[in-house]
Order: structure tokens, then C-alpha cells, then sequence
């Protein structure tokens, strides 16, 4: 009975050394990192450094996928990334748009939210511009010139933060454009061509004319370094601070010891010499702010995009 016992407990012993080993081993096959956009952007680019980074660490190989959507949505790459097991082997690189606006446009998988912050790591460097020569050379020439001028708007996509954003300016400061269009490209050659008069875009997209263009403002909670004497929307309209953000998600659920791997190098290749290179040469913000810091911003972001559409219905 005592030679039982003792086996017993042995096989107690050995069994939860297995499942303690198992759970120690993450990650043990490949991990996926994706990303609902095209290849290309500086979510992307700085995604595929951590996978590397990740993958370095670790020695797992790992892949950045691409399941890009359109505008604000429908976040096919959020959407398939939600049914993925809280086990930390699939991790969502997601534009602000999909924990802020995501859960409250019609679609199911992403109401409620299934996932829950890493941290987030870059702010996109949005800016209004208009060429040089246009009648108006910041926001207040613009919104005088445009309450009995045509003026026309480019922008990436209705629903998207950036575009949503500056139509409730706009609104909040008693006039609207003539029209709006997305583009898929809304550089240089977009004010060029004549086809509109003021863009939203990005610093990196129209960083060969910047000198010939006027920067009307910036969307962000920062002013952009290399643009300082260009004030940010939420200067212009406090209720409308606002910017474009990009962080790393996992399912709710994911153990601690899983998210605290995946944090560690998230945080150490974005505050690499690379990384802050990108941000030095775009004009982005490259950082690390921790799961808490994100859950807060995006229940910031959530109110002040409510009171966007408030001012969009108008």
C-alpha cells in the first residue's frame, strides 16, 4: 500500500512537471503576426521587425500575414484573427480603427471585443496639406475660404479615423467640402493633378514636395517633430484630439507568461536604433506604451470618435 502510495504521488509529481515544462515551452511552433492592411506601411514594416525579432529570440519561425479590408472596415485580418485559440501563437498588429471603431460597425466576431492590448508602438504622422499656391495657408484660411468657395477632399476612405476626423472639424467649424473621394494614393501627384484641393495623408507620402506644400495641421496627440510649428486638430478643437495609432493584440485569455514573452521583444525592437530610424525618417512616433496605457486611449479614442459621428450626422 505504501509502495503504491508513493508511486501515486510520483506520477502526481512527474504530470504536473509535464504541463509546468509545456507551458514553459511557448513558443514551440510557428507564430503569426497579422496585419489587416496592405504590405508596405509603416505598421507593416515595423510588424515584420518584430516578427523577425521574435523569431531571432526564440528560434520558431514566424510570419507576417496580410488580410487587408477596406476604410474603416470590415477588418477581414481582425475578423480571422478572432477565432484564433488565447494561446499566443496568432497576435493581431492593428490600426486604432479596429479596437475603436471595429466593435461598433456591424461586425459580430469583433463585438464583443475578443481581444486585449500588448501595448501599442507607433503614431502615423496624418497631416492636411494643400499645395503651395492655394488660397489658404492653415485651418482658419481654409475654413474662411471654404464657407463660400468649392473645396475639395482626398482622403484614404470614409470611416477611417483620419477622414471622419477632419469632415467633424470641419462641421464643428461651421462649413463643409464641396465633395470628398478616397484615393488609393494621396501624394505629391494627387495635388498635382488638380483633382482636389486638400489631401489627408501622411508625412512619408508627400515628403518629396513637403517644402512646396501648405500644412493646414496634423492629426495626433502630439505635434509631428519634424513639422513643430504645425498645430495638431486637437489644438485647433480640443474635443477632437485624436490620432492614428498601431498596437499588438491577442485573444482574451492569453496567459501572462505568453503576453510577457511577446511584450519583451515587441518593446526591444521598436526602441531599436532601425525602428527610430523609420520614425526620424517619416516623421512617425515609434514607442512602447504597455497594455494599460492602450485599454485607456482606446476608451478615449471611443468617446471622442462618438462625439465625431455626432458632428458627421449634423
Amino acid at each position: 500500500m505504501k509502495l503504491i502510495k508513493a508511486l501515486s504521488i510520483a506520477l502526481l509529481t512527474m504530470n504536473a512537471a509535464t504541463v509546468t515544462s509545456a507551458l514553459a515551452e511557448y513558443p514551440e511552433k510557428p507564430v503569426q503576426f497579422i496585419v489587416p492592411f496592405p504590405p508596405g506601411d509603416l505598421e507593416d514594416i515595423l510588424t515584420r521587425q518584430i516578427a523577425e525579432g521574435f523569431q531571432e529570440k526564440y528560434g520558431v519561425s514566424t510570419a507576417v500575414v496580410n488580410k487587408p479590408g477596406g476604410g474603416g472596415g470590415p477588418f477581414p485580418g481582425a475578423v480571422e484573427a478572432s477565432f484564433a485559440p488565447a494561446d499566443g501563437y496568432v497576435v493581431g498588429s492593428f490600426v486604432a480603427d479596429v479596437p475603436v471603431i471595429g466593435p461598433e460597425i456591424g461586425i459580430p466576431p469583433l463585438n464583443p471585443f475578443p481581444f486585449e492590448p500588448l501595448g501599442h508602438f507607433l503614431t502615423y504622422p496624418f497631416i492636411v496639406v494643400a499645395k503651395g499656391d492655394a488660397p489658404f495657408s492653415n485651418f482658419e484660411e481654409l475654413a474662411t475660404y471654404a464657407k463660400d468657395n468649392p473645396v475639395t477632399l482626398g482622403h484614404f476612405g470614409n470611416g477611417a479615423i483620419p477622414t471622419d476626423s477632419v469632415l467633424a472639424l470641419a462641421a464643428q467649424k461651421g462649413f463643409s467640402y464641396k465633395s470628398d473621394a478616397p484615393f488609393d494614393a494621396l501624394d505629391c501627384n494627387t495635388l498635382a493633378s488638380g483633382d482636389v484641393d486638400v489631401i489627408t495623408t501622411t508625412v512619408q507620402q508627400v515628403r518629396p514636395c513637403l517644402d512646396d506644400l501648405n500644412v493646414l495641421f496634423s492629426i495626433g496627440h502630439e505635434r509631428i517633430s519634424m513639422l513643430p510649428d504645425v498645430p495638431t486638430m486637437g489644438e485647433i478643437e480640443p474635443g477632437l484630439n485624436i490620432g492614428t495609432w498601431n498596437g499588438l493584440f491577442v485573444k482574451t485569455g492569453t496567459p501572462q507568461d505568453v503576453k510577457d514573452k511577446i511584450i519583451a521583444v515587441a518593446k526591444e525592437v521598436v526602441m531599436s536604433a532601425p525602428a527610430q530610424k523609420i520614425a526620424e525618417e517619416t516623421g512617425a512616433k515609434v514607442y512602447w506604451k504597455d497594455a494599460e496605457a492602450t485599454a485607456t486611449q482606446i476608451t478615449e479614442d471611443r468617446k471622442t470618435v462618438a462625439k465625431i459621428q455626432e458632428l458627421i450626422a449634423k
